[in-house]
């Protein structure tokens, strides 16, 4: 009997052991984080919050596989995509200091800011002086590529505090685009999205209408407040990666960044699907920043306010509901709205792409090993840490990137910075420092 029983017993569930890499607190704010991962797991986005330790924590399992780089350019997939951000945006209400904060990836620039500045302008420095030492490994390969961020530190700094300005411009100062805030994932690499298994053949995520809740986001240490605009442009740039090359994973391949028609369709479903729980605060995005005319809920309500149920022979005039004009003009007048969302969202993912660029550049610079590097003293703790050395070892991963070129990263999204300033009219390729490489990219 007692062996009927040991045989019978079912295997432990099995759980997700994630350990956080070493010294990354001066870019990933774990408090916040995690305090971040039980706001999602009381809506049921992400995998669950199992438990957490000084150095990391316990998750959920997922039976899933990783999306690949190939996979973000497959048109069933990115609508699946879109519909999942529309549910993140909508489903997950900001804090008001969060609103007050403004876009997070502001403020990630300015507390990395110092030790940027300080890393940069060591490498700069070197540069200038041709002291460079040998190339001995792939990361070494700066060295023969000239300034990391395309042109000086000063000359790029410039330039982004004007593009910085030229942004809250166009929108008509810091207080406006803080109304067009949302909750955003901030980092939906390919490697970050999750295909879910169904083990039951009857799972509702087998349904055509639930099929895009197969996909599922997981690591959200980036998540925070930022515009609709600014996570389309990260996503947008992210199919320009595979980071599984064997050659060239640090390598942004501007001929897979999504053409006119593939940014349309994301898009699209994005703005036309309806996410089944938003919280209380979520309706039509505030989508214009530029020149168009904001735009009203995007489901008028067609029936009288009533409160509740009435006796009320007007409930039963069901043709007296019918909008001005008729069903058809109604159905007209909707698709043109959402058409001038479609476009105003695409020309505020173009408008935040300088932005989003800038923040990886950072990024990148940061998680560089640079020998000879001094650590810096900072005033004010940085992204959730203490004050140390700027030559951080790199962020966790699920491989060994101890050959990942962090700063040939961060050059070529300098590339795509300064394509973009000069397709916006900031600057003139030919004014350019003659130093720099060639610029540009598709559009």
């Amino acid at each position: 009997m007692a062996g009927k029983v040991e045989s019978g017993k079912r295997n432990p569930a099995k759980l997700l052991l994630r350990v956080y890499g070493p010294q990354v607190e001066h870019i990933i704010d774990r408090e916040n984080e995690l305090s971040v991962l039980r706001r999602l797991a009381r809506k049921k986005i992400g995998p669950r919050l199992l438990g957490t330790f000084a150095n990391g924590r316990f998750e959920q399992y997922l039976n899933a596989i990783t999306l690949t780089s190939e996979d973000l350019k497959d048109p069933d997939t990115s609508k699946q995509i879109a519909k999942r951000m529309r549910e993140l945006h909508d489903g997950m209400e900001l804090l008001e200091d969060e609103k007050g904060g403004g876009p997070a990836v502001l403020k990630n620039w300015d507390s990395w800011l110092a030790r940027v500045s300080h890393a940069i302008s060591f490498l700069d420095a070197k540069i200038l002086a041709g002291n460079l030492g040998p190339v001995k490994t792939p990361v070494d390969a700066w060295k023969e590529r000239g300034f990391v961020c395309g042109t000086d530190w000063p000359t790029f700094k410039a330039m982004f505090d004007r593009y910085r300005q030229h942004l809250f411009d166009r929108y008509g100062g810091p207080k406006a685009v803080r109304e067009h805030l949302v909750f955003c994932h901030n980092d939906t690499q390919y490697g970050n999205i999750l295909r879910v298994r169904p083990d039951d053949k009857k799972s509702p995520l087998l349904l055509p209408n639930y099929e895009h809740k197969q996909l599922v986001v997981i690591d959200f240490e980036y998540a925070a407040a930022n515009v609709r605009g600014y996570e389309f442009a990260n996503h947008f740039t992210e199919w320009c990666y595979d980071y599984h090359d064997e050659a060239l994973s640090f390598a942004c391949n501007v001929d897979r960044y999504p053409t006119p028609e593939e940014q349309y369709r994301l898009i699209q479903s994005y703005v036309n699907h309806r996410p089944e729980y938003p919280h209380p605060g979520a309706s039509t995005p505030v989508l214009t920043p530029v020149t168009t005319p904001t735009m009203g809920p995007s489901t008028p309500s067609l029936a009288p306010a009533t409160g509740g149920s009435t006796s009320s022979i007007a409930e039963f005039m069901l043709d007296a509901r019918v909008p001005p004009g008729g069903w058809k003009e109604e159905e007209k007048r909707r698709e043109a709205q959402a058409e001038e969302q479609i476009k105003s969202l695409i020309e505020e993912a173009r408008l935040w792409r300088p932005i989003c660029s800038a923040m990886w550049i950072a990024w990148g610079i940061m998680q560089a090993k640079i020998p000879g590097l001094d650590p810096v003293e900072t005033p004010a703790k940085s992204h959730g840490g203490d004050s140390s050395a700027v030559a951080a070892p790199e962020e966790e991963d699920d491989g060994d990137d101890q050959g990942f070129d962090y700063l040939g990263y961060a050059q070529q999204r300098a590339m795509f910075f300064w394509g973009d300033c000069v397709n916006s009219g900031l600057i003139k390729l030919e004014d350019l420092p003659e130093a720099s490489p060639p610029m540009g990219h598709k559009g």
